[in-house]
Parts: C-alpha cells; structure tokens; sequence
C-alpha cells in the first residue's frame, strides 16, 4: 500500500474542481463536532445503526482489547496464538522447484522466482474440496526493499539484481493444511505458482489490442510480461483472484520528454526501482506504450493451474489498491475499485452477463463486457455513478478519447472530464451483499487544502488530513444502481486531539490512517491500520502505537484493537477460514523506515521480526492466528 504522496500533476489537480467547491460550507461544521451536527439530516437514520448488522443485539466483540505498543513484536489478545506461515523467501512447493531461504540474501533472481515475493498484501484462502483445514493461500507482493533482498544492498546495480527484483513482485500461490495443530505449507504441491514482474498475462477487454498498448516485442498489444506494485485483492464468487497493480508509473524512467499523459499519471524522470537501466521496456522514451500496459486489474485462477492469468482492461486503468466484487439479483458481477492516489477516484464495474456456474474457465469474458463507472459524492449524502461510456458526454474523439480503449487506457483523464469526486487516498473496499452497503477506507492526504490543491469537501472534510476516515455508501437499490446515499462510519484520529487534522470521533480503540478492510460473515468489520511516526506527534503515537488491526461492531459502533505489529511494519491482508476458525494476515516491511534506506551491513538496526534473532533480515509474512481453545476468532 502506498504512503502519502500523490501522482497527479498539480495543475490537473486544481482544474477539476473538488465538490467543495459546490457544497454548503454550513454541512461540513459537524467535522469538528462530532456527527451529531449531521444528525438532524435526512442520514439520520442511517446514523443510529448500520443496516444488515446481525439482529439480537448481541455483541460481536467477545475478546479483550489490546494496548497500543511499539514493540518489535506481534501482539494477539489473551486466548490467542499467532504463528509466522511463510515469510518472504520461502520456496511456494513447486515440486523439484524448492531452493532454501538464505539468510545473507544470496538466493539468486532464478531461486527468488519460485520463493515467496517480498512485501506481502492482499491475501485469500481458497478450500480445497470445501475444507476449512486444507486450501490454498494467494496473496500479493507489493514492493521490495533492495537493501534487504541482495548481499550489498545497493552499493553496486546489475541485471541480475533487476531480474531478482523483479521475481520478487507479484503474486504467490501455496497450498497450506491445518497439521497437528498447527498451519504448514505443502512442500511439494501441484497447486503452487508464481507471477513475477516478467511472466506473461493475456489483454482482454476494450484495450486489448490498441494501438496504445503495442510495442515491438508485442505488436499485437495482447500480451504483457509481467505484474508489479500489486496492492489488494478480491476474491470472485466464481472462484478466481482479482489483484490490483498500484503505483506502477514509478517504475519507469520517464526523462525529460513527459508528455501530458504521462505526466497526469505520475511518470518520474527517474524510476524509483532503476529498472530502466537493465530492462529497457521500463525506459519510457523507448517504449512509451510498456507505460500503458500496466495499472489493470490481473485476474487469476488458483483453481486451474495451467490457466494463464489476465489484465482485465474493461475495470479501467488506475493506481489500483485492488477489486471487491458484489453480486446484483439477477447475478451479474458488480466489482468496485479505488485508486490509491491523492485526489483520484472510486469506481465500479458492472458485468453486462450473469455470472455462469462453472468457475473461472465459465467466466473467462465475464469482466470484458459491461459499463464502467466512477463515483460523485454529493454534499447532501447523495451520490451518483458516472458512467466512462466513449461517445457519451465528454468522451469523444474531440476530447482525446478516439474509442472505447482509449477511454480505459485514460481512466483518470476521462473521470477529470465527467467531474467526479477527488479522493482522500481510496484503498480498500468491503461489502456487504445483504445490505447492498459498501465500506471504503480513505487512508490520508496531507495536501488536502494546500496551495493549489483541493480543499475540504463532504466526502473528504478535513485539511491536511493526516488520519483518515472510512466512507461508506448503500445504494440505491441494486448493486447496478447509478445512485446511493453515503456518510462516513469514521473518522480516525483521536476525539481530544487539540489538531483540527488530527480529531476523531472513534468510539473505543484509537487509530490512524485506516487501510485494509474485510467484513466477515458474522458481520464484523476488520480494519488495519498504515500509519507512520513521523506524521504524528509523539504523545499521539504513544497513544496510537505501531500499526494495527481492529473490530468494529458495527451495530454498536465500538471498534476495539485486536493485533498490533512489529516496528515500523504494516499489518496487510485478511482472509479467514471457512469456518471462521483461523485468521490469516500479512506483516509486511518490518523495520522499513520512510528516511532511512535499509542497510545489509546492519539489517536489524529497527526489527528482526520475525526471527529475533541478531543480525537477522526482517521479513514480511504471512501470519496464521486462531483461538487456543479452537473457536471462532473475534468472539
């Protein structure tokens, strides 16, 4: 997941205006009140409870809150125990494909790519054969830390640590089993797989095949190699994963000739990974079309182990945090998405067919076809879903939109043109199918209100805003509804903070920059946390402590802290079993520092986690945590 900083050059930024500049200051007066200012509007009774939360009354929180801590630790609640599941290096079980973990990091970029990614994210839990004890884990690997990953860091550059880098991105697939009371993977299993940052993915949709997205090494534009920077991740109801590629534009070097779409799209003079250098497609005066090719939504099928994984171009191209799918009454796909991006947008997809039973390979074009929407949060707690159809409105050749791929390929520019509503930093998404309610976190965004930039709005009410909040809708009908009724469930931040930006009006368990996002079947709310130290002070992160994940009840409005994480990590990704049993999360960067670039000669100057040992070279990983008396986790 992204920290705070945004990709938009600052002249688009302030030329579509914000709703702020639209709305009646008077309704954004209840921010620093608390939202009884708002209780009196027609979103009152949405206020006094949120709708489908399980009926009886009956708490959902049954385990006892945590204290904050900045401990070089994981911290689960009395009754709890959290076991480390595959950290990063650890072979996925392809069989006769299984190098051992290094310690000094000299696994070679051929051995990473068959080993665990970096910097796990988004995660699911597949059954195998409707099992809770036996299944498949897939999961995303977001970034990488180079420091960590090769024997001298970066004191030296070459190829072959830009392959190894590049093996270390993507996605994992493993296959792990409940054995002896305790989660192992499967060492040698015909289910494992790996995507790295040069493995081939199939085009489809509107996009594939456009000029926009051929190159020489692939002139018909329908196949790319690799997938990079992927953040969070949804699970299909037809059995499929569907992962988010996010802040992709930072791996290109973009030079002195940035044209005015790249620029809109963040495009560096200087790539942040220097894979320019050594892979040429990643040097955007070459190649300036490889720069279209990444920023879609990836669909995989762990079920079908020879299926090829595709870029489903008709979601849109974003800086994707990662796509959450609902269902409308007649069965047709609806799956939502948020850039991870200050001042960008939320959007939907709505599948023109039903969803066919059959799994993955009977849905192979359901995402190819349908209409793709972006959202407008109205100050009065209505909203609206614009649809980014070519020839409707702005979209036509006039405009720069010559047909339906460039629509997609220029998602941003088209929901510039259409006026929809700049973000706080969307990223992850729940939903709630019975309810047709929908939960958004809006991490942070720090420039909100700064010269040049937009200001304060219904949706995203606070200048400077350092915490975050957590937006949720209900539409207006169906999922394929073109309009809803939102308001925030909360405002991260601490209720006695003397900082307007840093006020909240969480009720229990204080928290920061609220990030992942799962609703589980019993109807609580998990939430995890992205904050980090140098934007608080130091009395509110003593009072906040290291990231975290939380419950919210959502009947009685309480969110309680569950887990918190070794020292400078984030807790990403959540997954539980069917039976609700064990809970799997993902730590990702322990130690990471946003100033202090890792040191292989003293890789343990802030975390050893999960090791502890001296010396030892943090790593991200999957954690499994269950109850010790083996029931429901959260209860």
């Amino acid at each position: 997941m992204a920290k705070d900083f945004g990709t938009m050059e600052d002249s688009n930024r302030s030329a579509n205006p914000s709703i702020h500049e639209v709305s009646d200051p008077a309704r954004r007066l209840w921010v620093h009140g608390g939202l009884a200012a708002l209780a009196g509007s027609v979103l009152a009774p949405w206020l006094a409870g949120c709708a489908s939360a399980p009926a009886g009354g009956a708490p959902l929180l049954g385990f006892k809150g945590i204290p904050p801590t900045q401990a070089d630790g994981l911290v689960v609640p009395e009754g709890y125990v959290a076991e480390v599941l595959a950290p990063w290096g650890e072979p996925v079980g392809i069989p006769g494909q299984m190098p051992a973990w290094r310690p000094d990091a000299s696994n070679s970029a051929a051995e990473q790519a068959v080993q665990m990614g970096m910097h796990h994210d988004g995660i699911h839990f597949y059954p195998l054969e409707g099992s809770a004890t036996h299944g498949l884990l897939v999961m995303n690997h977001e970034y990488v830390d180079d420091g960590l990953l090769h024997p001298d860091g970066t004191k030296t550059w070459s190829a072959d640590k830009v392959r190894k880098a590049q093996a270390a991105h993507g996605v994992s697939v493993i296959e792990v089993a409940l054995k002896d009371g305790r989660w192992q993977m499967v060492r040698s299993s015909r289910w494992a797989r790996r995507f790295t940052a040069f493995a081939p993915f199939a085009v489809q949709g509107p996009a594939a095949g456009h000029a926009l997205m051929k190159t020489a090494a692939d002139p018909d534009g329908r196949t790319v190699l690799g997938t990079l920077n992927n953040c969070a991740s949804g699970m299909t109801p037809w059995g499929t994963y569907l992962s988010g590629e996010e802040n992709w534009a930072f791996y290109f070097d973009g030079g002195d000739s940035i044209d005015a779409d790249q620029k809109r799209w963040g495009l560096p003079r200087s790539g942040f990974y220097r894979w320019a250098a050594h892979d040429e497609r990643f040097d955007a005066r070459r190649h300036p079309n490889e720069f279209h090719r990444f920023g879609w939504v990836v669909e995989i099928d762990p079920l079908d182990p020879t299926s090829l994984p595709v870029k489903r171009t008709a979601l849109g191209r974003a800086a994707h945090e990662g796509a959450w799918v609902g269902v409308t009454q007649d069965g047709r796909a609806v799956v939502y998405s948020g850039e991870d991006a200050r001042f960008e947008y939320i959007y939907k997809f709505v599948s023109r067919d039903r969803i066919a039973p059959g799994g993955g390979r009977a849905n192979r074009e359901l995402l190819d076809h349908g209409t793709l929407y972006v959202a407008r949060f109205d100050a009065d707690g209505s909203g609206r879903w614009l649809p980014l159809v070519h020839g409707q409105g702005p979209l036509t050749p006039a405009n720069g939109f010559a047909d339906p791929g460039e629509v997609v390929i220029k998602t941003r520019q088209a929901s510039d043109r259409l006026g929809a509503t700049k973000m706080d930093r969307p990223e992850w998404l729940a939903i709630d199918q019975a309810a047709r309610e929908v939960y958004c976190t809006l991490t942070n965004n720090s420039a909100r209100g700064a010269p040049g930039m937009p200001g304060p709005d219904a949706a995203n009410p606070r200048a400077n805003n350092v915490m975050g909040q957590i937006i949720r809708w209900k539409e207006d009908g169906d999922f394929d509804a073109t309009t809803f009724r939102w308001n925030h469930l909360v405002l991260a931040g601490d209720p006695a903070n003397a900082r307007p930006e840093a006020q909240g009006n969480i009720k229990g368990d204080l928290f920061a920059c609220p990030d992942g996002l799962m609703l589980d079947a019993r109807g609580v709310l998990w939430i995890q946390t992205d904050a980090h130290a140098t934007q608080m002070y130091k009395g509110e992160f003593a009072r906040i402590g290291s990231n975290q994940m939380l419950a919210c009840d959502r009947t009685s409005g309480e969110i309680r802290r569950f887990l918190t994480g070794p020292v400078n990590c984030e807790i990403t990704g959540a997954t539980m079993t069917p039976d609700l049993r064990t809970l799997f999360i993902n730590v990702q960067h322990p130690g990471e520092t946003p100033s202090d670039r890792s040191d292989p000669a003293e890789p343990d100057k802030y975390s050893r986690w999960p090791s502890g040992q001296p010396g030892a070279r943090p790593r991200s990983a999957t954690v499994a945590i269950r109850r010790r008396d083996g029931g429901i986790v959260g209860t």
